[in-house]
């Protein structure tokens, strides 16, 4: 019984250094975004493209399912974002129905210009992590996610 109150003691711990690190890479994101005039979630967006797109654009759903959020609203963001010459939205090749989305020229030399800064906001958060121990912490964190996500469903369902 011991051995089942630490460990929810752990976790509940561990849940609590979540929804601290959540707030401050959430601030983080706001002051990104303020230097570039736009809101978090846009920043967010934004990222999102920059991750995703190998060169071809990316489509709006790809970015709702990184991001977690419902394809309207990238779809009425990134046409915020398009009308501020942050990005491009094109037709796909592929299929006339779906739209690719990329940064434009403009919206990667803001990234640019912010470059240093992160860099130097990554060593802060990461100063104390090898990349070994920053690759192993990432693949426990990707199985917790995946669990939380199955959790999530389960208890949803009623079934846990």
């Amino acid at each position: 019984m011991a051995d089942q109150e630490h460990l929810n003691r752990t976790a509940r711990d561990f849940i609590w250094n979540i929804v601290e690190i959540h707030s401050q890479i959430e601030a983080i994101h706001k002051s990104w975004a303020e230097m570039l005039g736009i809101s978090e979630p846009q920043w967010l967006i934004l990222m999102a493209i920059d991750e995703l797109d190998g060169g071809r654009g990316v489509s709006g759903i790809a970015v709702a399912n990184k991001l977690r959020i419902h394809p309207a609203f990238v779809t009425n963001q990134t046409k915020k974002l398009e009308a501020m010459d942050l990005l491009a939205r094109v037709t796909s090749p592929d299929d006339a129905r779906f739209l690719q989305i990329s940064l434009t020229q403009k919206a990667r030399a803001e990234i640019a210009r912010l470059s240093n800064e992160r860099q130097a906001l990554n060593a802060t958060i990461f100063g104390g992590l090898d990349e070994e121990s920053l690759t192993y912490l990432n693949k426990r964190l990707a199985s917790i996610a995946k669990s939380s996500r199955l959790a999530s469903q389960k208890l949803s369902m009623g079934i846990l």
